[in-house]
């Protein structure tokens, strides 16, 4: 994985605060923009959630060799996976 300890735990700090019971539900439920048009629903809030962040300043300030599958791959580990309860 090309993202550092560093900017994991930023991403981290970042991402934590906004991933409330709230939102996952509101995703949960196909209550946001474009819902209609998810092909993955991790993917999509996972995303959604580093750009409300403001990921992009999170990450090193040298990004060659940084590609958006490797800033998924840290998103995985940073934000767990939506549960659909039974």
């Amino acid at each position: 994985m090309k993202l550092d300890r560093d900017t994991l735990d930023r991403m981290r700090d970042a991402i934590a605060p906004l991933d409330t019971a709230e939102r996952r539900q509101a995703y949960l439920s196909g209550d946001f923009p474009r819902a209609d048009a998810v092909k993955d629903l991790d993917m999509r809030y996972r995303w959604d959630l580093f750009y409300v962040a403001g990921g992009f300043r999170l990450l090193p300030d040298d990004r060659r060799g940084i590609n958006s599958d490797h800033i998924d791959t840290g998103l995985r580990r940073v934000v767990p996976v939506l549960t659909r309860e039974a």
